[in-house]
């Protein structure tokens, strides 16, 4: 007797651990009309265009504990971001040309959302000042106090297409 309770508690945690993951891991694609995937798009297509002309976006952006990893493989943090801000721009035609949002739900809602995308700029590359460089990226936001930022970003180099 003793054995099968001790059989069915341990049956009841799994189950309890095995929902509760399950819960944690649900995720989905934004739709068209997402407010707040719209706002991340937007937010994310002026960081593009802030390669070409300070429009002081890294400062609300950013979360303060910010990292990413540039095309190069060296780390960034959000310190670096302002100082690129605020420096000169020789870049320009800088524009998003996708961005897909994916969010995260924990137990305590909406908490995190993965953002997709690809961007391009002329002339960011300064030995190649006519040259079109091209990058896809995944940046992680997350909901912080009520406010979403991105934490975390991962860029990389492509063939423009």
């Amino acid at each position: 007797m003793r054995h099968r309770i001790l059989h069915l508690m341990c049956l009841v945690a799994c189950v309890v651990v095995l929902v509760t993951a399950g819960h944690a891991q649900q995720s989905h694609w934004a739709t068209a009309d997402d407010k707040t995937a719209k706002f991340m798009i937007d937010m994310e297509r002026k960081w593009a265009e802030g390669v070409c002309t300070n429009n002081g976006v890294i400062s609300e952006l950013l979360a303060d504990d910010f990292q990413g990893t540039s095309t190069r493989g060296e780390r960034y943090n959000k310190e670096d971001e302002l100082r690129d801000e605020k420096g000169p721009h020789t870049a320009h035609g800088c524009a998003l040309d996708d961005a897909r949002v994916r969010f995260f739900s924990s137990s305590s809602g909406e908490d995190v959302a993965i953002i997709y995308g690809s961007e391009h700029a002329i002339g960011k590359d300064k030995a190649h000042p006519d040259a079109k460089q091209c990058q896809v990226w995944t940046d992680t936001w997350l909901k912080r106090n009520g406010k979403w930022q991105i934490a975390a970003a991962q860029d990389n180099k492509v063939d423009c297409k």
